[in-house]
């Protein structure tokens, strides 16, 4: 899950740490020593940008040809993929493809973030990805798969035995990747995090795309799930309220997106969420009555109201216009 930070927004490039690793860039300083290959995550990226803060490589098979130079690709258990040039006209086949090809050489991979690229590259509506099946497919020991972007993101519904944590940040997420999820054989998942964005951007989810997901007979071992960054985050809430897979969860996200009273109301009359841990509802149009209400309803749960929003309003035409935290 990734936090709400005042200057770099809901989006990180790992260049410093990532799923718990210090992360290693594949372009080094003259005479420093190759890292443990194991014992770190491999950040990959390349760039059209004579730009020194990004990684001085300009084309994304150079850059793989870089790292496989720099590491024992036979030890490397995580890898970052940043930017690559023009991603926001290029797609990321050619890197699905080569880390497909490349699956044999890289048999101890266990976590992949696919598009890793803040803001200040490209934004996350513009970032072009495509069918990330055959990732899945090519990596069946993989645990950890994340991928930034949803333009063009495509995915089939899939068996994997390993996988233990997907998560897709998007400013809009097509309803045929969460009905891949859903559609999804996941024995093992754990944490299970969607953003799902606005129309506007090609968010077309529903919440009949999210019934099985809801239902949770194909993710027996979940343990997470969000559900974030919706304009139809009330629909959600009234969904997750009668959901038979929150009983088993520990902790639940229903952030960043327009959650109002009305879907505090519907988790506040529906099932029971004090066997929660933690509830992540940040980014909210709640009330202060309301706000109260969730917190006293739930004594023994970590509740995150923070960043209370207020709606905005059209005195001209009388429109309340609410906002996700991440479209654009």
């Amino acid at each position: 899950m990734i936090e709400y930070d005042q200057y770099f927004g809901y989006q990180h490039r790992y260049a410093e740490r990532y799923a718990g690793l210090p992360v290693a860039q594949i372009i080094s300083s003259p005479g420093e020593p190759p890292p443990d290959s194991g014992a770190v995550a491999w950040r990959i990226s390349a760039s059209s940008w004579p730009d020194d803060s990004y990684d001085n490589v300009g084309d994304a098979f150079d850059a793989f040809d870089a790292f496989f130079e720099r590491a024992d690709a036979s030890r490397v258990t995580t890898i970052v993929i940043g930017e690559w040039p023009d991603c926001y006209t290029e797609t990321s086949a050619p890197i699905v493809e080569r880390l497909v090809r490349e699956a044999p050489r890289l048999p101890a991979l266990r976590a992949l973030f696919l598009g890793a690229i803040s803001s200040d590259y490209s934004e996350i509506s513009w970032i072009q990805q495509s069918d990330v099946t055959p990732i899945l497919e090519a990596y069946p020991l993989l645990e950890r798969f994340e991928v930034r972007g949803g333009t063009g993101l495509r995915l089939s519904p899939v068996r994997h035995a390993a996988l233990r944590m997907l998560r897709v940040e998007t400013g809009g997420l097509d309803g045929s990747v969460v009905r891949a999820v859903a559609g999804s054989d996941l024995p093992t998942l754990d944490h299970l995090e969607l953003w799902l964005g606005v129309e506007e951007y090609s968010g077309t989810t529903t919440v009949s795309d999210l019934d099985p997901i809801l239902r949770g007979e194909r993710l027996p071992a979940l343990r997470h799930l969000g559900l974030q960054d919706s304009e139809i985050q009330d629909d959600i809430a009234a969904a997750v309220a009668s959901a038979p897979v929150v009983a088993r969860l520990e902790t639940l996200a229903l952030s960043m997106g327009v959650l109002t009273d009305q879907g505090a109301e519907a988790l506040l009359t529906g099932q029971p969420l004090t066997h929660l841990r933690r509830l992540d509802l940040h980014h909210h149009y709640l009330g202060d009555e309301m706000m109260r209400r969730v917190t006293e309803a739930l004594p023994g749960v970590q509740v995150d109201l923070s960043d209370q929003k207020e709606p905005d309003e059209d005195e001209d035409d009388d429109e309340v216009w609410r906002y996700v935290a991440v479209d654009e």
